[in-house]
């Protein structure tokens, strides 16, 4: 009861704080003259019509997400789980945008039940994914991870193609609690209201499902049954969040932690106490944002509690036992046996890497002709003898960004390859440990507030802050020896804390939303000769000495006792491996943005294709790499033109399916 009691009071004051504070500067009588002497004098409209609203949905959003997050971490016992890590926010939200895109009249009557279908659907996704004999906390945190990463591709792609649309969505999207009428507030509130209630109700079940399940079902209850109600109940409550105000992240995961730092265990306390921290947060969340907004522009609340979130779900991952839903270190550990595998084919390597070539020839051939304009094998050869029109389209303004698609993606992949090999984990690439959300946060941070800069100072602001990310991840996994499920849930954290950054520098330099999307998703549109000058330096250079110290790789794959046996530097020789993936995954995103999903897929590829001896996984890795990013580049301003789809989202639509696939295939071990 202690927790409830202090946070209303706490809920109190920044309530308090939330509606005195920005534009209106309004003094307790104002406030208490609004509320229930109202007229019609200017302050008064402004609290009682933007204010009131404003604060209420906030309150009621977050006392969705506590009770939601808290149902959700009991029903799966895993203190991990809340709507952000577990798809539900991104599942909702797609169904949200899809919902306004293509049945708009149907969605204006009922986008609560879109959101929910949307929400429920991609929880189930997630479930199926993860189910094993024993889902751990960190199997059922991936499989929500990537889950939200392929939605929400699917949902920038649809923001993109469907810019009028949506406009308006980037910012509500984040979490916005802006409010221009009660109508949202009239809309929520039963909704939420009736969900909170049921959950409450079933106080005794709730409490019953944190027993073994033989024990739960000596009780009478019907545990599958019981499970599946809960998750309806949770998703439900995310879901008319979503619906509302956009996607809130991590305030489920943090609210019902803080209620149980209190020493609280019985939901008749937990559900209550993990409302009310829950409409704190949001709350505080909005008053901060609204803080940094009042001199740039709006700032959703959604991106303050990621920044808070971000780092909390570092600290549960470092502290989750085998006790609590099953040992970390075999959740994603035994990916590593199965992931990095010989090779099935009979194929020769130098027959694969002809093969490898002569693709690469071809997907080069395919960027340079189609497009908007498509040119034949004719049309190349009398661009070649110097028809003006052709040599403009074909040279001047493609073959440029087809080379920096191929450049960046041989760049991304070897760096991915590099680190899976150096760390031992077949998770750790330069998308899942952070890496690329660092180095765009530094390399955005110098676009947009150094916008004169010099364009050398654009990939040293990106290494600088790769390297600072992946510092930060190596020395807090470092304690669990770069544990595989740790140290991806150390990334994940990172990568939220970067993306929230990167919202607020979009969101202070008031970039379209076109503009923000393409930068976040990665995209090689309009890239010219200067770009690809300033790119290639980086593989050229360091392909070759990543090449030359393959061994080194071979070596570490057997464990640290044979290469120190042999003469090798071990710590010397990870050093200068994580600095050259480093390097080379930041000058791909100082080029192209965050280009996401290339260096995992690639690498695993390669090695399904010729097993582990790293001389050759650094060519094909490369060549794999190079081949991706070009088709995807290809397919993104070819398939909807005179439109383009970024790089990334296809990258991301590819390699988020071979991530779930991967956590499938080892959905038993």
């Amino acid at each position: 009861m202690k927790s409830v009691i202090t946070g209303i009071v706490l809920l109190l004051i920044v309530l308090w704080v939330h509606l005195t504070q920005g534009q209106s500067n309004s003094s307790f009588e104002t406030v208490i003259g609004a509320v229930f002497s109202p007229d019609n004098s200017e302050a008064q409209n402004l609290i009682r019509y933007l204010l009131l609203p404003r604060s209420l949905i906030g309150v009621l959003a977050g006392i969705a997400l506590g009770i939601a997050g808290t149902l959700l971490q009991t029903i799966t016992r895993n203190p991990l789980a809340s709507p952000t890590t577990l798809g539900v926010n991104s599942g909702a939200y797609f169904a949200v945008v899809a919902g306004a895109i293509f049945v708009p009249q149907q969605f204006a009557i009922a986008p609560g039940l879109f959101a929910f279908a949307g929400g429920l659907l991609a929880a189930g996704l997630v479930y199926v994914i993860a189910t094993s004999v024993r889902v751990t906390p960190t199997r059922l945190v991936l499989a929500g991870v990537a889950v939200s990463l392929m939605l929400s591709a699917f949902t920038a792609t649809l923001q993109l193609v469907y810019e009028n649309e949506t406009a308006g969505l980037f910012l509500w999207g984040a979490g916005s609690l802006v409010q221009t009428d009660w109508s949202g507030v009239r809309s929520a509130l039963p909704q939420i209201l009736a969900g909170s209630a049921i959950a409450i109700l079933f106080i005794r079940l709730w409490d019953v499902l944190l027993l073994e399940d033989q024990t739960a079902r000596s009780l009478g209850v019907k545990v599958q049954s019981a499970r599946f109600f809960g998750v309806v109940v949770a998703v439900f409550l995310a879901a008319i969040v979503v619906s509302v105000v956009g996607a809130v992240g991590f305030v489920g995961l943090v609210a019902p932690h803080l209620v149980r730092l209190m020493g609280v265990r019985q939901h008749l306390f937990l559900l209550p106490g993990a409302a009310v921290w829950g409409a704190v947060l949001v709350i505080s969340a909005d008053v901060v944002a609204q803080q940094v907004a009042t001199n740039v522009s709006e700032l959703a609340a959604g991106s303050v509690t990621a920044l808070i979130g971000a780092p909390f779900l570092i600290w549960l991952a470092r502290r989750t036992s085998p006790s609590e839903g099953g040992a970390m270190n075999d959740s994603v550990g035994s990916l590593q046996s199965r992931s990095l595998p010989g090779s099935s084919l009979y194929l020769p390597y130098w027959g694969l890497m002809t093969i490898a070539i002569g693709l690469l020839l071809l997907a080069l051939f395919s960027g340079v002709a189609f497009g908007q304009i498509r040119f034949s094998v004719l049309d190349v050869l009398q661009a070649l003898e110097g028809n003006a029109f052709s040599q403009q389209v074909l040279f001047d303004l493609r073959l440029s960004r087809v080379l920096v698609a191929m450049l960046a993606g041989a760049s991304l992949s070897v760096s991915g390859l590099l680190l899976q090999g150096v760390i031992r984990n077949p998770l750790a690439g330069p998308e899942i440990i952070g890496i690329t959300s660092g180095a765009g946060l530094f390399a955005l941070f110098v676009l947009i507030l150094i916008p004169n800069a010099p364009v050398s100072l654009i990939p040293i602001a990106a290494m600088l802050g790769a390297f600072t990310t992946f510092a930060i991840v190596c020395v807090i996994a470092w304690r669990d020896g770069f544990d595989p499920g740790r140290l991806a849930l150390v990334g994940i954290a990172i990568s939220a804390f970067c993306a929230a950054g990167i919202n607020l520098l979009v969101v202070s330099a008031r970039l379209q939303v076109a503009q923000a999307l393409v930068w976040l998703s990665g995209s090689t549109y309009a890239r010219s000769w200067d770009e690809l000058g300033q790119l290639v330096v980086f593989p050229v250079v360091l392909l070759p000495i990543a090449w030359l110290t393959a061994r080194w790789l071979d070596l570490i794959a057997l464990g640290d006792d044979l290469p120190k046996l042999l003469g090798v530097r071990l710590q010397q020789a990870r050093l200068v491996l994580m600095s050259i993936a480093v390097m080379l995954a930041a000058a791909s995103v100082a080029t192209v943005g965050t280009l996401g999903f290339v260096g995992l897929l690639a690498p695993h590829a390669t090695r399904l294709l010729v097993g582990n001896y790293h001389r050759q996984l650094i060519p094909l890795s490369a060549l794999l790499g190079a081949i991706l990013v070009v088709i995807a580049d290809t397919i993104g301003r070819t398939i909807l033109a005179p439109r383009e789809i970024p790089s990334g989202l296809i990258t991301a639509m590819i390699g988020t399916p071979y991530f779930l696939w991967l956590l499938w295939q080892n959905r038993d071990e």
